[in-house]
């Protein structure tokens, strides 16, 4: 089964998806109802996954329009290594997540893109010698760089990185950081999102998550997104056979030429 941002293709029997949007503060989000729990998903990290994952499934029509630019934002670090896994062993819930870029205006694939993620570990501290909110006495993780990497797209356009289901820190709901660029110009910086209720079931019963509570931000009440832009910026998500949670998102760039 395949939920989409707004809408759910159903694989098979029994399975029943609710979308609505909600838009008051300190309320979700598009929430789904999902019939997956916390102990369907893989716990460790990336540890032991098979080599081989079947492809992404991505929108046979994609919304191409130019994605929501959004702030570098003072988390991001310099000199982010190309690599696909990017997790340098922290636990949590392995996800891949999977991201086709293509060109707004025609929906073409944008080949040898530069596209680079980042976000944080599943007790929501970044890597990396960033800003101090970012890992404020967190001496290890500022020596680390896990959770940042970068690819470039293939003929389809599409980058493929393994990495954990992001935590939540105060003030943010959950989400990545994404910068593309190509041809060595810079076209976009923006954030992706995860449903609501999909956290909710990782924060509440995954063995990596479940000993933080308290999350104070959802989608509908985020500083950087509003209610109604948030619900645009959310990933398709797939539960792959195995535990690992597939996440995938077309984003469209405007000037790739």
């Amino acid at each position: 089964m395949i939920v989409l941002g707004g809408a759910a293709l159903i694989g098979g029997a029994g399975a029943a998806f609710l979308s609505f949007g909600r838009h008051a503060s300190g309320e979700p989000v598009s929430t789904r109802s999902f019939d997956w729990k916390a102990a369907d998903f893989r716990a460790g990290g990336t540890a032991g996954l098979p080599v081989e994952l079947p492809p992404p499934i991505f929108r046979s029509q994609p919304q191409c329009v130019a994605s929501l630019a959004k702030t570098l934002g003072p988390c991001h670090t310099s000199d982010v290594p190309v690599r696909k896994d990017v997790t340098e062993g922290v636990a949590g819930l392995p996800a891949r997540l999977s991201l086709r870029i293509v060109e707004a205006e025609t929906c073409k694939p944008i080949e040898n893109a530069d596209v680079e993620i980042w976000h944080v570990n599943a007790k929501g501290v970044y890597s990396g010698q960033a800003a101090r909110m970012c890992n404020a006495a967190e001496a290890t993780a500022q020596a680390q760089s896990f959770l940042r990497g970068r690819q470039i797209t293939d003929a389809d356009g599409i980058v493929s990185f393994l990495s954990i289901y992001p935590g939540w820190y105060s003030g943010r709901t959950v989400h990545i950081h994404l910068r593309i660029l190509v041809g060595g110009q810079e076209l976009l910086i923006t954030q992706l999102l995860f449903d609501d209720a999909l956290s909710d079931i990782i924060f509440a019963g995954h063995p990596d998550y479940r000993e933080r509570s308290g999350r104070d931000t959802m989608n509908g009440d985020d500083g950087v997104f509003s209610a109604r832009e948030a619900a645009s910026y959310i990933f398709d998500v797939e539960k792959l056979e195995g535990g690992v949670l597939q996440a995938s998102y077309t984003i469209g760039v405007k000037n790739s030429g």
